[in-house]
């Protein structure tokens, strides 16, 4: 029976169950192990001690780590409905007249696709890619600058942060390659980490996150912000709603995306 199970074999059907399902809620652990609360969250802090998971509002979610920052085509081909979507919606949020920092990414590439014309807003990103395809935008679309970076179609360096320190943004609209409550939002390059830097800080708004469900419990190599650090993750409807309350209770507004979206 499960009430006889020794701390390890408890602690194993734990990563066994995450390994599948990526989060888990408290309630589930005590049924499934037949333990009380205190053996459940002492065994959660083992394994969060030990790398193998994060505990979150209630519950926890499996640690994933990305060191390699991935080819940009290799990115654009994971989740694309998802982001169109994301981009979309976050592009919806940008008030005639704002000036808004966009970093690389393809989901970033979507909220840029994405802006109406005609409206007065002016977009400063390191995003070559979004700026090559777009062409004539009607918008102000102005590229940093910097040296540039083959694997994510983007520049960084202190070229595009000199540029940067010239430029207040209202919003700021980030791509990240994970998000956690623990790490909060990490990218795999130093260079790029840099430049998002500087927006945040530099931004007089609101920030978002513009993020697949997929990223969620993702951890990489940089820190860009602390989850306390921004207002609201826009992110597509595959997201769980557990993940939802524990943003929540961190005071982070999680913004879904829905099929019904009028494509701008």
């Amino acid at each position: 029976m499960s009430k006889s199970l020794i701390p390890a074999q408890r602690r194993e059907r734990i990563q066994e169950y995450l390994a599948i399902h990526k989060i888990v809620r408290m309630d589930e652990l005590y049924k499934m192990l037949d333990a009380s609360e205190a053996t459940v969250r002492r065994d959660l802090e083992w394994l969060e001690r030990e790398g193998c998971l994060e505990r979150t509002h209630g519950g926890a979610i499996l640690s994933q780590r990305m060191t390699l920052e991935p080819e940009y085509m290799q990115r654009a081909a994971s989740n694309p409905e998802e982001k169109h979507l994301i981009g979309e919606l976050a592009a919806s949020l940008i008030q005639d007249g704002e000036v808004v920092f966009i970093n690389s990414g393809t989901t970033t590439a979507q909220v840029i696709r994405h802006i109406r014309g005609g409206a007065g807003i002016s977009v400063f990103t390191n995003n070559l890619y979004a700026a090559l395809e777009i062409g004539e935008a009607g918008f102000n679309q102005y590229l940093i600058g910097g040296e540039f970076q083959p694997r994510s179609n983007s520049v960084a360096g202190r070229f595009a942060i000199d540029n940067l320190r010239q430029v207040y943004a209202d919003k700021a609209i980030l791509g990240v390659d994970g998000i956690s409550l623990m790490h909060g939002c990490t990218v795999p390059s130093n260079a790029e980490a840099e430049v998002i830097k500087l927006m945040i800080e530099r931004t007089k708004g609101e920030v978002f996150i513009v993020a697949d469900h997929t990223k969620w419990g993702v951890v990489s190599n940089f820190q860009i912000a602390s989850i306390d650090e921004i207002d609201k993750l826009i992110t597509d409807a595959q997201i769980d709603p557990f993940t939802v309350e524990s943003l929540a209770a961190q005071s982070v507004e999680t913004v879904i995306t829905s099929v019904n979206q009028i494509t701008i």
